[in-house]
């Protein structure tokens, strides 16, 4: 098996992690949502044309996990793929971490970019909000990713969709529940932050994976099946 696509996942996994989270801990002071959700749509974009076509850039779990349903890659690439996003999450969380180290009374305990509901939520959303936000955002992003990447759709502009709709869905669900939409994207930060970040990570791998597999489903009733898995993937 080829180890640059899951070279390439682990990467832009902690890259999306180092700029998204990195700009919510370290300049989300200056920048408001607003800025952290740009920076993570932009990111995004930014990996999609540099890695998209070498792995696809799923750069998250719970958009492989709508690929594997959908049939367009296969069971040994996704957990491979799984294994090197969750890997790439840690790494750029300990980036950021390293970083905000650096910053003289940046608190770190508890925060570090992390997901909650709550207290840890702005809007204080409850468990059952936090659940249903996280199921309908990732819903969004995993069919805008499917989609953009079919073959139906117009090749080379996958990148400016998938980039856009994750500003997008930051834009909401930041106020909401700090938006995971993500798995790999959550565990790293809850890793550093500790204490109730780890308490409540569950929810933002349970959630954001319920999402992904229903957008496969979606994505199957809208849009043909792809002829070949691999050109598919990294149309």
């Amino acid at each position: 098996m080829d180890r640059r696509p899951i070279i390439c996942e682990f990467l832009g996994t902690a890259l999306l992690v180092l700029m998204g989270v990195g700009a919510a801990v370290l300049a989300g002071a200056w920048i408001g949502n607003l800025g952290v959700a740009l920076a993570f749509g932009f990111a995004l974009l930014a990996l999609a044309y540099s890695l998209g076509p070498i792995s696809g850039c799923h750069v998250n779990p719970a958009v492989t996990l709508g690929f594997l349903l959908a049939k367009r890659i296969d069971v040994r690439t996704a957990v491979s793929y799984w294994v090197a996003q969750f890997l790439g999450g840690i790494a750029g969380a300990a980036l950021v971490f390293w970083l905000a180290k650096n910053v003289p009374g940046l608190r770190t305990h508890g925060k570090m970019g992390s997901n909650g509901w709550g207290a840890r939520s702005e809007v204080h959303i409850d468990m059952g909000g936090a659940f249903l936000a996280e199921v309908l955002l990732t819903f969004l992003l995993v069919f805008v990713v499917l989609s953009a990447t079919h073959k139906l759709a117009l090749t080379g502009f996958a990148g400016l969709p998938i980039g856009f709709s994750l500003a997008v869905i930051h834009l909401i669900g930041i106020p909401l529940t700090g938006t995971s939409v993500n798995p790999a994207r959550s565990l790293g930060p809850a890793i550093f932050a500790g204490g109730a970040a780890l308490s409540q990570l569950w929810l933002f791998i349970v959630a954001p994976l319920v999402g992904g597999a229903i957008a496969a489903g979606a994505h199957m009733l809208t849009h043909p099946p792809a002829p070949n898995a691999v050109a598919a993937e990294q149309a």
